[in-house]
């Protein structure tokens, strides 16, 4: 049986909480490999919407296993909250649907505090746009070992060891930042408090999912962000703090990488991103507004205002390489009904040089300017279709020459937010 990774192959909010929740229908078993809760998904089932941000998108449906991997950082409050808020809109959560795996790193109040404070202290220029939730310090501590992980709560010695050790970091930094020591006692206090409502999900996830592997259950790996945020291929120092790339299934779950057998991008038919950081296609004039509006880009999880642009073919090109993509699921195409042309960005010019590539220099990246390619929009409505007979002609044009351009097919194309309005080319999960 096959098993599908799913990648945002942008700056994140291309749509893959709808697409997850659809794909999920073909899987037996929804993983989560990385990230944390700055990420949001939404999903809109038969008009009803549910908003994830740590839950893997796979809760919604029913007889399906959902999982956190250690490659995710996991604010065990956020998780409890978030758990019941979506068992009140009618989704049973319970440890036969979700698993939470025990060497999962933990987000703790310290951590957003740091965030916080970093991102305040920061002179301009400098701020990364981060949504303050303590994502990056809580992987600061994963990699410099003095995190406290799911397993910890288990055990009180281990967890005091594992806080002192922490703290042993944390004061110091504190201190220079002008904030107060962490309350030790307290922090202790509200750890042991949580740790049942955590325990009774936690499990040896790599151990489970090689079970099913060997069972033949098909399993869908869900990634956060987009790969242009990634730790290692984004554009850097506004990134996320963690990979956001393909490869990251494997690690951030506990299953080998000859266990992938199809990575799906998901690319948004133009683009957006939050926060800092270059843009080269970012528009500030009526067409940039009218995507920002059509589009209804908000985050999910901090309400900010997304920047937009034209559709980047260059860069779409080089995350679809980086993550091995196999094909891609294009949203949103029917934001852009009613333009009388549309842009794609084809190349780069950088101090009169062509570029085929975004640079891994910061300056040179700040520096390109896009090299469009102009095409006739349509009138037409897109929105709902779920058949290429229904597109417009110079709509299946466009998807037609992203195609080429990035050099990868159109394995799904989305229509609208429901679940239902998808066009399917290809099956990711097609033996």
């Amino acid at each position: 049986m096959a098993n599908v990774v799913v990648v945002g192959a942008q700056w994140g909010d291309e749509g893959k909480g709808k697409i997850v929740d659809w794909l999920s229908e073909r899987a037996d078993v929804i993983a989560r490999f990385q990230g944390g809760h700055n990420a949001g998904h939404t999903l809109v089932i038969d008009g009803e919407v549910f908003k994830l941000h740590a839950l893997p998108s796979g809760v919604v449906r029913g007889g399906k296993l959902s999982v956190i991997g250690n490659g995710v950082v996991l604010d065990p409050w956020h998780l409890v909250k978030e758990i019941e808020t979506i068992r009140a809109q009618g989704v049973s959560i319970t440890p036969e649907t979700l698993m939470i795996a025990e060497n999962t790193p933990l987000i703790l109040p310290l951590h957003g505090e740091l965030d916080r404070a970093r991102e305040e202290a920061s002179s301009k220029g400098t701020k990364i746009g981060t949504t303050g939730r303590g994502i990056g310090p809580a992987y600061e501590d994963k990699v410099g070992r003095r995190v406290v992980r799911v397993a910890d709560l288990a055990d009180p010695a281990t967890l005091e060891a594992r806080v002192d050790r922490a703290l042993q970091h944390h004061d110091p930094l504190r201190r220079g930042l002008g904030l107060e020591p962490v309350d030790r006692d307290g922090l202790l206090a509200a750890l042991r408090e949580i740790a049942p409502a955590i325990l009774e999900y936690a499990a040896p996830v790599w151990k489970v999912l090689n079970e099913k592997k060997s069972m033949g259950k098909r399993i869908l790996f869900e990634g956060a962000q987009g790969v242009l945020l990634d730790i290692d291929f984004g554009t850097y120092p506004f990134v996320t703090s963690s990979n956001v790339i393909s490869g990251q299934a494997a690690t951030g779950t506990g299953i080998g990488p000859g266990s992938i057998d199809f990575v799906l991008g998901i690319v948004k038919a133009y683009t957006t991103r939050v926060g800092e950081g270059p843009f080269p296609t970012e528009l500030f004039d009526d067409d940039g507004q009218m995507l920002g509006e059509r589009g209804h880009e908000f985050g999910t999880t901090t309400g900010r205002k997304r920047r937009c642009g034209w559709f980047d073919a260059v860069l779409v090109r080089q995350t679809c390489a980086t993550s091995g993509v196999n094909g891609i699921s294009l949203t949103k195409l029917d934001v852009l009904d009613g333009f009388d042309e549309l842009k794609i960005c084809t190349g780069y010019d950088l101090d009169g040089e062509k570029l085929d590539y975004l640079p891994t220099a910061a300056d040179q990246q700040a520096r390109v300017t896009p090299i469009y390619e102009t095409m006739p929009g349509w009138s037409e409505s897109t929105a709902g279709a779920r058949s290429w007979a229904e597109l417009p002609g110079e709509a299946i044009k466009y998807v037609r020459r992203i195609e080429e351009l990035i050099k990868c097919p159109v394995a799904l194309l989305s229509t609208s937010p429901e679940r239902e309005d998808t066009i399917l080319v290809t099956d990711p999960f097609a033996d």
